[in-house]
């Protein structure tokens, strides 16, 4: 089994487009979208999802308001000024307490889109709010030291396990895909792609499939090193601009210090030939080889408002600069390169003018 994980040195080089063109062109294989920050390879492989599971890691404080005895030891000690302490008739925040600054001008109240003042509110109000001081616990804002817990002298902070996404596993047109979406504010990202490559290798063994190619995130945090530890071989996605050319050295560097092989690829080379022959040489001098070049191309943009593939919607132009990089890379290092899930819509591989694009 083999695992090809596609990155890049920032988002919006085009690896996504391309690990999704890749999921079709490889014809058996097991797809793992690990941008678990920002997955969108469904948006275009359209995944029919066949199980939905809570991803729970780290903890959260909640106080149990009938046992709690308004001491605000927790406001005290919170460093995190997660613990806001409530008091009057209408339930407002108090000028002094945990957040010491509030001015209770309810600006909070008006600006806040996500209306987590309202839900405060109406947490006091499930409490009997009856103009004692009442201090909940700001669950964006909870970091989950536990300290609350340790020096709350009657015990009546919970420390329950934190939801902080989800994960799914589906089929597509293309084969078995994993994906998850990360909660807003949640933590342990690393932690939740290794959920998904887990289940991913689970599904390739069970299988027998061969391949499993992988949508990593971009950058070279937590996330990129959960995808791309074990793995057969890296692409690296990057764009020839001097920012391109930058990012490209940091995040090869993460890949070698893990000992993966890396290839590189230059998308959109056309708007600037020269620094993709910088980045080209810069790439060959570090160790890393070149897969091949994928031209700018206004179909890209077409394919997406059509929510299909770059190699299913045209075969000519960017189509087959993504074909021909498949068949590097499988050449390369042994891939399976199969049959296409799916052959190109003639009537879509015309050239397209986007003004008139629905």
């Amino acid at each position: 089994m083999k695992e090809l994980v596609v990155i890049s040195g920032k988002g919006g080089t085009g690896k996504t487009s391309l690990a999704a063109s890749f999921a079709v062109l490889a014809g058996n294989a097991v797809v793992a979208d690990c941008d678990v920050d920002a997955a969108d390879l469904s948006l275009v492989l359209a995944p029919e999802i066949k199980r939905h599971e809570e991803f729970r890691s780290g903890h959260e404080a909640i106080i149990r308001q009938a046992d709690c005895i308004r001491c605000g030891a927790c406001a005290a000690y919170c460093r995190f000024e997660a613990v806001s302490q409530y008091a009057g008739e209408n339930g407002a925040p108090a000028p002094r307490g945990a957040h010491s600054a509030c001015k209770g001008c309810d600006f909070c109240q008006r600006s806040c889109s996500l209306r987590t003042y309202e839900i405060l509110r109406e947490m006091w109000d499930a409490c009997g709010g009856n103009g004692q001081p009442v201090f909940v616990v700001d669950p964006l804002a909870c970091e989950g030291c536990g300290v609350c817990v340790t020096v709350c002298a009657v015990r009546a902070i919970d420390f329950v396990e934190r939801c902080c996404g989800e994960w799914f596993l589906s089929e597509t047109r293309c084969g078995p895909l994993v994906h998850a979406r990360l909660g807003p504010a949640a933590e342990n990202s690393g932690k939740l792609v290794s959920l998904v490559r887990t289940q991913a290798r689970e599904i390739a063994k069970a299988d027998k499939r061969d391949l499993i190619i992988i949508d990593g995130a971009p950058g070279i945090g937590c996330p990129v090193i959960a995808s791309l530890t074990g793995a057969t071989a890296v692409l690296i996605v990057t764009e020839p601009t001097v920012s391109g050319r930058h990012d490209l050295e940091r995040v090869a560097g993460v890949a070698q210090h893990f000992g993966v092989p890396a290839w590189v690829c230059v998308n959109k080379w056309d708007l600037n030939p020269d620094m993709t022959t910088q980045i080209e040489d810069a790439a060959r001098r570090q160790g890393l080889r070149v897969a091949g070049r994928v031209r700018y191309d206004k179909a890209v943009t077409a394919a997406q408002v059509a929510a299909r593939t770059i190699v299913e919607f045209t075969t000519a132009g960017v189509g087959r600069d993504v074909r021909d990089l498949w068949r590097e890379l499988g050449s390369g290092l042994g891939l399976p390169i199969g049959q296409p899930a799916a052959e190109p819509d003639p009537a879509r591989a015309q050239p397209v003018d986007l003004r008139r694009t629905p």
